[in-house]
């Protein structure tokens, strides 16, 4: 018996990795939200404007679910439940649940519960939205419809990409943002500085180095007071600054939790047969020695397959580098690897100043990340190239036993 506790990506993916790799054992899968597994991807971009998405009765999510005809009968579901509670016991791993479920107890247990979105005091209001879930963008999406100012708080992928979705429905878009320069850690400073261009010219106004004070109104959001006194208004808040790994269920378990379960490169827990994936897991990165968070779609898919992989007794598949995209103002951004610190990009193919390029960090041969805007044919190839040396070097770190500490 093996339970999944989470059905997003990480865990549809572990599942049908784990069926696909051979394994016959039933397998359920419990899940908060009523949806079956759906793409969060789509929810900040196309879904704020295609009614199609959330329109669907649960459990489906319309236009973003995952499972393809028929596969919802290879797993056992169990939806709208919440974990509360992680117990080991000698017949294994039992799983307490709001509302109590009598669920058997697991032989294998693969934690994939995610993150929710930090908030800020003042989201009670009317008209105060975060973005995690597809409930959350048909919320969004309604208030669109009606609002004329809108401020988004986080200039991170999540806010930049609703920005420009709100901005294309003739929306005042303005965005406060407590770093200098939005998206550095993700970007580098130099390509982040160019990606800030794109908000005002696009008629966003963008607020840097700016902390939020109040958000203030009756039963209605009416406006945003920052730090320094300045009041925006505002009849529609996002929130976007960041999420909160989903670890307090589990807490008194014993399991090994500092931000996320803290797992090995192959997703294995302090507890025997325990394995955490997806955004609540902190696995270690063997290039670095590090346990980091990566929340990230490909993330999610790559730490789905290596937990099955590990569970099935088979070697990991090869491990790729850290990808990721974002989608702004009708500007494709990909990114691999990791951007180190202080290394300038250096730009080889196409010009920054025309939107268009692929710029390098570090050897341009063997570069240690690539960032792109709208030329994906380039990307692609040199992402493939890297994934081939990543996964030359994590063969070498497995060859000195660096992938087992967790």
């Amino acid at each position: 018996m093996i339970t999944i506790v989470g059905a997003s990506l990480a865990g549809l993916t572990a599942a049908r990795e784990l069926r696909s790799l051979g394994s016959d054992a039933p397998i359920t899968l419990i899940g908060e939200e009523p949806w079956f597994p759906y793409d969060r991807p789509p929810l900040s971009k196309e879904a704020l404007t295609d009614e199609t998405v959330g329109s669907a009765t649960a459990p489906h999510a319309g236009a973003t679910g995952l499972l393809t005809d028929g596969e919802d009968q290879s797993f056992s579901w169990r939806l709208g439940v919440r974990a509360q509670g992680l117990e080991s016991t000698a017949d294994g791993y039992l799983v307490h649940t709001s509302p109590g479920l009598d669920l058997p107890a697991a032989d294998q247990l693969i934690v994939a519960t995610g993150a929710r979105p930090r908030s800020l005091i003042g989201d009670h209001l009317d008209g105060v939205h975060v973005l995690r879930t597809v409930d959350d963008t048909r919320a969004i999406r309604a208030g669109l419809t009606t609002a004329r100012t809108v401020v988004i708080i986080g200039a991170g992928f999540i806010g930049a990409e609703i920005a420009s979705t709100a901005v294309t429905l003739g929306k005042h878009v303005t965005i406060v943002e407590a770093a200098a320069v939005p998206a550095a850690n993700a970007l580098g400073p130099d390509i982040a500085r160019w990606a800030t261009t794109l908000h005002s010219r696009a008629g966003v106004d963008l607020i840097t180095g700016a902390a939020v004070d109040t958000l203030d109104g009756d039963d209605h959001v009416e406006s945003v007071t920052l730090g320094d006194g300045t009041e925006l208004p505002a009849d529609l808040v996002i929130i976007g600054i960041g999420s909160v790994p989903n670890t307090e269920w589990a807490a008194e378990s014993g399991i090994a939790i500092d931000d996320g379960f803290v797992a090995d490169a192959d997703g294995a827990t302090s507890m025997p047969d325990v394995y955490a994936i997806g955004d609540c897991a902190r696995p270690l990165d063997v290039r670095t020695g590090l346990h980091v968070r990566h929340q990230h779609w490909s993330a999610a898919v790559d730490q789905g397959r290596r937990a099955a992989h590990r569970i099935m007794g088979l070697p990991a598949p090869a491990m790729r580098s850290r990808y990721f995209w974002s989608d702004q103002y009708g500007h494709r951004i990909q990114v691999c690897g990791e951007i180190p610190v202080g290394l300038s990009p250096t730009v080889i193919e196409g010009d920054v100043a025309q939107d268009c390029f692929v710029a390098v960090f570090g050897d341009p041969g063997d570069p240690v990340a690539v960032a792109a805007v709208d030329s994906p044919r380039t990307f692609m190839r040199a992402r493939k190239a890297m994934d081939a040396a990543f996964s030359r070097e994590r063969a070498a770190c497995a060859a000195s036993g660096a992938t087992t500490q967790a």
